[in-house]
Parts: structure tokens; C-alpha cells; sequence
């Protein structure tokens, strides 16, 4: 990752350089190591970023290249050790990269229109969604120049003298511009394969610039973003149009500057290409609509149209880690290319309100929308109360819940955190992070789950799990199973509670093993019960129950 950085020919201080990387290494793993100790409680279920700690790494002025050269180093050494520091690296780096994002974007915007791009917008947006993700322009670039000499070799086989594949001026000659747009559509729909997502529209990676290429697939406004993209390379200029529910490009048949819908033949880049007269792209949306859906539009509005589609995924999203982040991320963006819209102000309000992240942040938000428009008084006025209230109760520590195996009212308590498991029913493969001695769910919740059909109800111990398909669920003692075959469980919140993975259980991270200091060494012997066949690091297991009782011993003398 440092290689960009550095030039050949360009002289530099390496003793100077070395020792920065190296005191640079050491502040930031301090900071990611504390993190743990102070956010475990508060750290929403979700997983969402955590707010106010990583000014510390800002304000330490150090710089960011290194910054994010530790950052890698932590999350690709040793896959399976290190977990808990590697889960606070990866967001710290993920915030990090995303403000930076922002910055770029801010600059774009700034720019004069003429000079904005639609790819470079979109894959500024792709960037901020997909921080952690090896994503650039010039990457982008890159391959659709690979699909351009694909186009002229194409191109050559219909008209060896086109322009098009000899100048990248642009071309006036309608036939000239139909013959550019055939060869286009031959390589990028018949050679390549590209094609709308109709099976899976709502997937948030068809908005993705780098998944479109990848998958050959999206949605109309990112293939149109392609087509226009390659289109206007190759000579033929072509125009963004934010048609309702179904986003075209424009293509003039008459002298530059006409505005009258009839003079221009629109492409569906969804529907392969396919030219439309100004009727038969209601035909696309079933009514009619009045001229001003025809006109062309700026790219800052491509990107509000592309963002507000992310948007739309977030909120009709299940109310999991992956949604309530994309809804995070396209919040973050419409604001900053739009900055004064209050319903979608008062939206990023609630949202953080409700995950209860960055209290100070929300009081920042609801005063500018008080400003913008007062007679959001009534939800402004609630929101600040609570989140007053969240504030004051943060300022009160909250010593953590111990659960002790030993004591009387745990004593049909069969398993313990760390342990794989199966569900006997739904089949899912999960470790367990947590536990109650009976159901401490809602009346509510219980009627609704079916608990009462269980043969025990809920007057029986249930597990905290983190499910392989990435969610967290509360399930019954007698519908888990020790896993037969143990394996890693892929959840994004695994290093929040465990600091390693070992052949075939997770080690509790010394937060966890705080509020549960018997489970470890009851973990280890059901394992050895379970799994005696299995060549265990013995060492490491003896070394885990040492650590356990010296946490056990700690919390008995507190």
C-alpha cells in the first residue's frame, strides 16, 4: 500500500520515514486496543461505527498513509487471532476511508458541471459504500478503455475509415453515430454480456460501478452511467435523462441545442440498448408524462437519482448490520451533495436516535433543521428531549452483568460462549456469545416466536448467537446442538466478542469473558469432550483456563 506513496526519483529520509511508520504503529494500535475496554456495552448489536473515538486518531495529526498502512497490517496478519483488534481496526480504517471520500466528493462538487463526470461521481459513490474495497477510477478507467478497443475493433469490421477509431473528436454524423452505437451494443450486449438485473433489481451491489463490470449486470441508471460513459469516449455524445422509474440516455438527431422531446431518439442501456422514441418510453412505465421527464439533467442530480435508489434498499431493508449501514452510507452522501433536505435531515436523525450512536451529532442535525424549516418543531422538540436523556445516562457508568455458572438459578445451563452450534430445526450453524437462565424476551416477542410450543416454553435457558448467515438470534437451549463439525463462523461481529478462533471453538475476548468468568474453562472441557479426536493445542488450551480463573479471581476480589 506504501509503494504509491514513494517515487524513485524522488530522494527521501528513510531513517526519518521508518522511525515516523514505526511511532505511528504504536499510537494507533494503542488506541484500537483501548477501544474495546471502553465501547463493548455501548456498541450497538448492529455494528455501527462508533463516533467520538475515532477523533483521537484524527487529532493525533499523524500521517494517514501509515495510519492506514497499521490499520492493513492488523487486519491481514494471522486470520484467526487478534479478532477483537482486527473488528476495530477494520472500522476505524472503514471510517477513515470514508471521510476522506467525502472530502474528494466535496471537491467534485465544486467543480464546474462541465467538467464533472458521471463515472468519476459514481464510483466516488461506490467508494463511500465500499470503503474497505479496492476501488479507484483509475481502475474503473482502465477497463472501460479495454471495452473501447473492443468497440473500434468492432467498428472497424462495419466502416475500417469511422472516425471514431482514428480521433476521439466528436462525431456530427448521425450515420456515423449509429454505426459507433451498433458495434457498442454488439460488444457490451452480445460479446460481453452485459444485461439488466431484472431476477435481483434491489440488490444494492447492481448501483456499484466496480460490481456492475464485474457481475455484467446492474440496474438502468448504472448501466446508462456505463454506456453514456463509453459512449461519449468513442464520439456520440449522449445525455442523462431521469426518466421516472426506469432512468434513459438522450440522443439528438437534430443540431445541438434543440429541446423538443420528438427530436431525440432515447436508450434504454437496461433493455440492451434498445432506441425508443419519446411514446414508446411511456410504453416503459405504463402512463404518460409530461415533457419535462425528457429533459436532460446535471450530473449532481445522476447522483442524487443513483444515491436516493441506495436510499430506497436501506429503509425497505430487514433491520440488520448490512442494511442499516447502506441506509448509514446513503444518507451520508445525499447530504453532502444535498445538504438542506429535511426530511431526509430529520431521517438521518432518527436512524442515529434509534441506533443510539453520536447523541451530539443528533443535536447538531435537529438544530439545522430547526433552522431550515421551524415547523418541524413538534418531531425536532421530542427527538431533542430523548437524546438529552441519552446523553445524561451515558455520563453514568454501568457495571457490566456477571453471569457465574456455579450460582443455584444457572444450573440448567448446558452450554457455554464460545461454543459452535448447530439449530436443530433451521439448520444454521452459529456460535453463542451470550445467555439467560430462561426467555427475557417480550410477551410479545415470545407469542410471536412460538416459544410456547417448545416443550419446555420459555422457562428454559437461551443463547445469544451469532448466525453464519450474519445475524444474531436468540434461540432455545433444546433447539441447539453441539456442532458435529466445527467451523468458523462467518458474522461480522465475531471479533466484538472473541479474540480467536481455535480448530473448533472461539476464545472470549476479556470482555466477555468479564461478564461470563466460568464459561471458558467450560467451554474447553465440553470440547474435549466433543472433539477428543482432534488434535487440540493443549498449551493454548491450558493458557485459556489460566486466564479465565486470574479474570475469575479478579472479579471475586473486586
Amino acid at each position: 500500500m506504501l509503494q504509491k506513496f514513494y517515487h524513485q526519483n524522488v530522494c527521501c529520509d528513510w531513517l526519518k520515514e521508518y522511525m515516523t511508520r514505526y511511532r505511528v504503529g504504536i499510537q494507533i494500535r494503542g488506541t484500537v486496543e483501548s477501544i474495546s475496554k471502553r465501547f463493548f456495552t455501548e456498541v450497538p448489536c448492529v455494528g455501527q461505527v462508533l463516533g467520538d473515538s475515532f477523533a483521537e486518531i484524527e487529532s493525533l495529526g499523524m500521517p494517514k498513509h501509515f495510519c492506514e498502512d497499521e490499520l492493513l497490517f492488523i487486519l491481514n496478519t494471522d486470520k484467526r487471532k487478534s479478532l477483537t483488534l482486527k473488528y476495530y481496526a477494520r472500522k476505524i480504517l472503514y471510517f477513515l476511508r470514508q471521510q476522506n471520500i467525502l472530502r474528494s466528493l466535496k471537491t467534485f462538487l465544486e467543480q464546474p458541471e462541465e467538467q464533472q463526470s458521471a463515472l468519476e461521481g459514481a464510483v466516488l459513490v461506490d467508494q463511500y459504500c465500499n470503503p474497505l474495497a479496492d476501488v479507484t477510477l483509475e481502475g474503473i478507467s482502465m477497463q472501460l478503455d479495454e471495452m473501447i478497443e473492443k468497440v473500434k475493433k468492432m467498428l472497424r469490421l462495419k466502416n475500417p475509415s469511422h472516425p471514431s477509431l482514428r480521433t476521439c473528436f466528436a462525431i456530427d454524423d448521425s450515420e456515423l453515430q449509429r454505426q459507433m452505437l451498433w458495434a457498442l451494443n454488439s460488444v457490451l450486449y452480445e460479446q460481453l454480456h452485459f444485461k439488466g438485473n431484472e431476477l435481483d433489481y434491489y440488490n444494492p451491489l447492481n448501483s456499484y460501478i466496480h460490481q456492475v463490470l464485474l457481475r455484467r449486470t446492474g440496474i438502468p441508471i448504472s448501466l446508462s452511467v456505463l454506456y453514456m460513459t463509453l459512449a461519449n469516449k468513442l464520439g456520440v455524445h449522449l445525455e442523462p435523462v431521469n426518466f421516472p422509474n426506469h432512468f434513459l440516455l438522450r440522443w439528438c438527431q437534430r443540431p445541438r441545442g434543440s429541446e423538443d422531446i420528438y427530436d431525440f431518439v432515447y436508450v434504454d442501456a437496461f433493455g440492451k440498448g434498445k432506441q425508443l422514441t419519446a411514446k414508446e418510453c411511456e410504453y416503459l412505465i405504463g402512463h404518460q408524462v409530461s415533457a419535462d421527464y425528457y429533459n436532460a439533467i446535471s450530473t449532481t442530480e445522476v447522483l442524487l437519482r443513483m444515491v436516493g435508489n441506495l436510499l430506497n434498499i436501506g429503509k425497505r431493508g430487514e433491520g440488520n448490520e448490512k442494511s442499516y449501514q447502506l441506509l448509514r452510507d446513503s444518507l451520508d452522501l445525499y447530504l453532502t451533495i444535498n445538504p438542506d433536505n429535511v426530511q431526509y435531515l430529520l431521517l438521518q436523525a432518527r436512524l442515529y436516535f434509534h441506533l443510539g450512536i453520536w447523541p451530539e451529532k443528533v443535536l447538531d442535525i435537529l438544530q439545522h433543521i430547526q433552522a431550515l424549516d421551524p415547523s418541524q418543531h413538534g418531531a425536532v422538540g421530542y427527538l431533542v428531549q430523548h437524546t438529552l436523556e441519552h446523553i445524561q445516562h451515558k455520563k453514568h457508568a454501568v457495571c457490566p452483568e456477571l453471569k457465574r455458572r456455579s450460582a443455584p438459578e444457572h444450573v440448567e445451563v448446558q452450554y457455554s460462549v464460545g461454543l459452535i452450534m448447530k439449530h436443530k430445526r433451521s439448520g444454521y450453524n452459529c456460535v453463542i456469545y451470550g445467555w439467560d437462565p430462561k426467555c427475557t424476551m417480550s410477551q410479545e416477542w415470545i407469542t410471536t416466536m412460538r416459544v410456547h410450543q417448545l416443550s419446555k416454553g420459555a422457562n428454559q435457558p437461551f443463547y445469544n448467537v451469532l448466525v453464519q448467515d450474519g445475524t444474531c438470534r436468540y434461540a432455545a437451549q433444546e433447539n441447539l446442538e453441539p456442532h458435529s463439525a466445527p467451523l468458523e463462523i462467518g458474522h461480522p461481529e465475531v471479533g466484538r466478542y472473541f479474540s480467536e478462533f481455535v480448530e473448533s471453538y472461539y476464545v472470549a475476548n476479556e470482555e466477555l469473558q468479564t461478564r461470563y468468568p466460568e464459561d471458558m474453562p467450560e467451554t474447553l472441557g465440553k470440547v474435549r469432550e466433543l472433539y477428543h479426536g482432534l488434535s487440540l493445542d493443549m498449551d493454548h488450551q491450558e493458557q485459556v483456563v489460566c486466564t479465565a480463573a486470574l479474570n475469575q479471581n479478579n472479579h471475586t476480589n473486586m
